[in-house]
C-alpha cells in the first residue's frame, strides 16, 4: 500500500461526492419536476415516443399495474433478443460470418441483458455479430437500466407520497418513467462521454477483423467493432457486459487510467445521485445523506480490505519466499502487491478499486480477475454481492434494496423501543415487514440452493470422468444421477468438472457464479466454465428469480405505504436523517449478510486463506 493508492482512491471517492448533488437534482427535475429539463431538445423526442407507444403521460398505475408493465415488457424483450441471437447468421452487420447462437446460450444470454445482469457465457468477438451487440446487446443495456430507475423511483414516491383518503394509491407510470430514464439520463450522458471514449481509444467501427503481422513475423487477428457505444452504457447502466471477453481489461474497450477513472465514475454516478434524488422526493435531504453515508461507508471499508489484501502480495509466495531465504538466501520479492490477472497500465490499486466499484454496484464489469485474487482481496467482490448488490447497487435496484433494509432497520429500532415503527410518519406494519422478508430471504434461499446443487453435481461429474475416461460410453446410470434432462448428452461428465479449481476455491468459484446470478452483477470468478447446459439453465433461472421475484415484493412495499395516513413526528420517533440511524443501517446489513452467508464463506475464501498462509496452493 503506498500514499499515491490512497489517494487515487480518496481522488475517486471526492468526485463521486462532487457528482451526486448535481446529478441527483437533474435527475429529480427529470421525474417530479413540473416541467422536464432541456424541453427544445429532448421534449420532442419523449412526445413521439408516446405517441408511437399508445402511451398517456398523465395516467399512472397502482402497483399491481406497474409491474405488469415491467414484466410484460421484460418478456417482450427476451424472446424479441432471443430471436436475434438465434437468426444472426442470417441477419446483416455480420462481416465475420457468425454462425447463430446455441439454444441454452442465446437463452442465458437473453434473461442475462434482460435482468441487467450481463453474465456471459461467451466470448463476445467469437460469438456475437455486430448487429447482435448493438440491437441485442446494447439495446438492452439501456432498457434494463432504465427499469430499474423505474422500480426505484415507484417505491421512492410510495415512501414519500402523501394523499388523501379518497386519492388513487398510484405510484406513477412505469413506461414514463423508463422513456424518460433513457432519454434525458441514459442517452444525453452516453452519447457525449463515448464521444470521450472514442477520443482516448475506444474503437468504434463496423469493419471486418483485421488481419496483421506481429514484430515477430506472425499472423494475428484483431477484433474490430462499434465498442465505445456498448462501453459506455455498460458503465453507465450498470449493466458489465463486456464487447471484448475480457471485458474492461481490454485496451480497447478501457485503454488507459484516465479512461479507467471515468468507467468507475459511471459505474457509481446514477446510484449515488439517486440518493440526492430520494431526499428531495422525501421533502428532507437528510434522508437521502443517511443512505449515501451508509453506502459510503460500506464502500470504503470494502475497498480498504481489497487493497490491503492485494497490495500485501500472495501469501503463498510470502511462505515460499521465507523458507528459501532460511535454506539458501534466496530473495522473492512482490513490490507491486499481487499483480497475477491484473493489467500493468492499473496495477494494484486501480483493481482492487475497480473490482469494490463493480461489485459494490451490479455492474460486474472487471479491469482484472477476480479468480487470481487473493482470497480476502476475492472476498471483498463476493461479499459485496452478498450483501444484497445495496451498496450504491444497480441504477435504482442499489436504492430500493437499500430501502427495504430501511425499513428493517426502522422495524428493529422499534422492537428496542416497544414502539410502533415508523418511516416518514407512516406505520410499518406486518404487511410490509412480510414482503420485506421475503425480499430479505429470497436472495440467499436461491444462491445457497443452487450452490449446493451444483457442488454436488460438478463433484459426480469429476468422479465419472475419473471412473470412465473418455470416449468410453457413459453407463445409463450414470447419466440419470447427473440429471441428464439437463444436457444434450454427457460430454460434460466425460470431460470432468467444469471447475478449474478443486477445494475451497472452487466452491467459492460456485459460490461467485449464482450470487453473481442472484444479485444481478456479472462478474465472475474466470476459472469456471460456465457454458454448459446445466449452467446455462440454472444460471438463467437464478437470474429470473435474482430480478423478478425481488422487484415484486418491493412494489408491493411501495403499493401498502402509498396510501398511509402520515403522522407529525413525536418525541418517540425515531430519526431516520441523522449518522446514527446510518449506524444502525449498516449494522443491521452487515449482521443479514454475516448470518446468511459467512458459514458458506468460512468454507471458501476464509479457509484457503489460512491455507494459503501455510503455503498451500490450489
Amino acid at each position: 500500500m503506498t500514499i499515491h493508492g490512497w489517494l487515487q482512491i480518496g481522488l475517486f471517492f471526492v468526485l463521486i461526492v462532487a457528482i451526486t448533488k448535481p446529478l441527483g437534482a437533474y435527475m429529480f427535475q427529470v421525474f417530479e419536476g413540473a416541467k422536464q429539463p432541456l424541453p427544445r431538445f429532448v421534449g420532442p423526442v419523449e412526445r413521439f415516443l408516446y405517441w408511437l407507444s399508445g402511451v398517456d403521460p398523465k395516467r399512472e398505475q397502482t402497483w399491481k399495474q406497474y409491474a405488469l408493465s415491467l414484466l410484460a415488457f421484460s418478456l417482450f424483450g427476451v424472446i424479441v433478443m432471443y430471436a436475434i441471437l438465434r437468426l444472426q447468421d442470417r441477419l446483416p452487420l455480420n462481416p465475420q460470418s457468425m454462425a447463430a447462437v446455441p439454444e441454452q446460450l442465446a437463452f442465458n444470454t437473453s434473461v442475462s441483458f434482460n435482468t441487467n445482469t450481463n453474465w456471459q457465457s461467451y466470448v463476445g468477438e467469437t460469438t456475437m455479430s455486430y448487429l447482435s451487440q448493438m440491437a441485442a446487446l446494447a439495446w438492452h443495456n439501456f432498457v434494463s437500466a432504465a427499469a430499474g430507475i423505474a422500480v426505484a423511483l415507484a417505491v421512492a414516491r410510495g415512501l414519500t407520497r402523501r394523499l388523501s383518503p379518497d386519492a388513487p394509491r398510484t405510484l406513477g407510470n412505469c413506461w414514463v418513467d423508463m422513456i424518460r430514464s433513457i432519454v434525458y439520463v441514459l442517452m444525453p450522458i452516453s452519447i457525449a462521454l463515448g464521444l470521450f471514449l472514442v477520443s482516448q481509444g475506444v474503437i468504434q467501427n463496423f469493419l471486418p477483423y483485421q488481419e496483421v503481422t506481429t514484430l515477430e513475423g506472425g499472423k494475428q487477428t484483431i477484433a474490430m467493432g462499434p465498442v465505445a457505444s456498448q462501453e459506455v452504457i455498460k458503465e453507465l447502466g450498470t449493466n458489465g457486459g463486456g464487447f471484448f471477453n475480457a471485458n474492461s481489461a481490454h485496451p480497447f474497450e478501457n485503454p488507459t487510467p484516465l479512461t479507467n477513472l471515468v468507467e468507475m465514475l459511471l459505474i457509481f454516478s446514477i446510484p449515488a445521485a439517486l440518493t440526492y434524488t430520494y431526499g428531495r422526493m422525501a421533502r428532507d435531504q437528510r434522508q437521502g445523506w443517511a443512505i449515501f453515508a451508509a453506502m459510503s461507508s460500506l464502500f470504503l471499508i470494502g475497498v480498504a480490505v481489497a487493497y490491503w489484501a492485494e497490495a500485501a502480495g500472495n501469501p503463498v509466495i510470502h511462505k515460499l519466499k521465507t523458507d528459501l531465504a532460511t535454506k539458501a538466501k534466496f530473495q522473492i520479492a512482490q513490490p507491486q502487491g499481487n499483480m497475477e490477472g491484473k493489467e500493468v497500465r492499473f496495477g494494484v490499486t486501480n483493481s482492487a478499486l475497480f473490482a469494490t466499484v463493480t461489485t459494490d454496484t451490479s455492474c460486474g464489469a472487471v479491469n482484472a480477475m477476480h479468480d487470481s485474487f487473493t482470497p480476502l482481496g476475492g472476498l471483498v467482490p463476493l461479499a459485496n454481492i452478498q450483501l444484497g448488490e445495496l451498496i450504491f447497487g444497480g441504477v435504482g435496484a442499489g436504492l430500493y434494496a437499500m430501502l427495504v433494509f430501511v425499513i428493517l432497520s426502522v422495524f428493529i429500532a422499534g422492537l428496542m423501543v416497544g414502539r410502533t415503527p415508523e418511516y416518514l410518519g407512516k406505520k410499518i406494519e406486518a404487511r410490509e415487514m412480510k414482503y420485506a422478508m421475503f425480499y430479505i430471504l429470497i436472495f440467499p434461499a436461491i444462491i445457497l440452493g443452487f450452490s449446493g446443487w451444483s457442488a454436488v453435481y460438478e463433484k459426480q461429474a469429476a468422479d465419472v470422468a475419473k471412473a470412465h475416461p473418455a470416449p468410453v460410453p457413459l453407463p445409463t446410470d450414470y447419466k440419470l444421477l447427473l440429471a441428464d434432462n439437463l444436457y444434450s448428452d454427457a460430454d460434460h461428465a466425460a470431460s470432468g468438472s467444469s471447475l478449474n479449481n478443486a477445494g475451497p476455491h472452487g466452491l467459492t468459484e460456485i459460490l461467485y457464479a449464482y450470487s453473481s446470478a442472484a444479485g444481478n452483477n456479472g462478474s465472475a470468478f474466470a476459472g469456471i466454465n460456465a457454458n454448459t447446459k446445466f449452467w446455462n439453465v440454472t444460471m438463467a433461472i437464478v437470474m429470473l428469480i435474482g430480478r423478478f421475484m425481488m422487484i415484486v415484493p418491493v412494489l408491493a412495499i411501495a403499493g401498502s405505504m402509498v396510501g398511509k395516513k402520515t403522522v407529525a413526528p413525536g418525541l418517540g420517533t425515531f430519526p431516520t436523517n441523522g449518522p446514527l440511524f446510518a449506524i444502525l443501517l449498516v449494522g443491521v446489513t452487515v449482521i443479514v449478510g454475516a448470518l446468511t452467508f459467512f458459514p458458506a464463506q468460512c468454507l471458501g475464501p476464509i479457509v484457503e486463506h489460512f491455507l494459503a498462509r501455510q503455503g498451500n496452493l490450489f
